[in-house]
């Protein structure tokens, strides 16, 4: 989007739980896009971590992969297959505030618990920051639910950017935690 080769409008009633209608984003949503950036992640973890990751990498790959069929669920008829096919996709959950917020803290509380037995802490550290990320999470969710639209499509673009924050912020976590899975 700051680029200006993906496009968002602000919609307000385009959707009861969010003001944005994605008009343009094949680069980052598109099925055939993603599946390119989750081979490149897992690819990219390969050369960082050495041959013996396979697993780790087709997870990664398949976390990447799997953002496009969780936003299938969510999404208007607006998800693209290609990066430039006309067919959109989307099963409208969107449509119901109450079945999104369901569905969503379903799968956000069974991915923490996924990594919570997957993972044990080393330290308080690995404790007490993980409690912190799940917490600040719930509250950002909560209040994107609520709050009003916001001012530009520009807003989005760079308020986006905040998230690698939450890289950062998993990164430390993850180093103060463990494998806890064995064989």
């Amino acid at each position: 989007m700051l680029l200006g080769i993906e496009h968002v409008t602000i919609a307000p009633s385009d959707t009861v739980v969010t003001p944005l209608r994605f008009d343009s984003y094949p680069y980052s949503h598109s099925l055939v896009a993603l599946a390119t950036w989750g081979v490149l992640a897992a690819v990219m973890y390969r050369v960082v971590r050495g041959s013996r990751t396979t697993t780790a990498a087709a997870v990664i790959a398949g976390v990447v992969i799997s953002h496009w069929v969780l936003d299938w669920i969510t999404h208007r008829p607006d998800m693209p297959i290609t990066l430039g096919g006309s067919q959109r996709f989307g099963l409208e959950l969107w449509s119901s505030k109450p079945a999104t917020m369901i569905v969503e803290n379903i799968m956000f509380f069974t991915g923490v618990t996924m990594y919570a037995r997957a993972t044990r802490p080393r330290d308080k550290t690995g404790t007490s920051t993980l409690a912190g990320l799940v917490l600040f999470l719930l509250v950002i969710h909560v209040a994107s639910m609520f709050s009003p639209p916001p001012a530009t499509p520009e807003a989005i673009a760079w308020a986006a950017q905040s998230i690698w924050i939450l890289v950062a912020w998993g990164y430390w976590v993850d180093g103060h935690r463990t494998t806890s899975i064995t064989g």
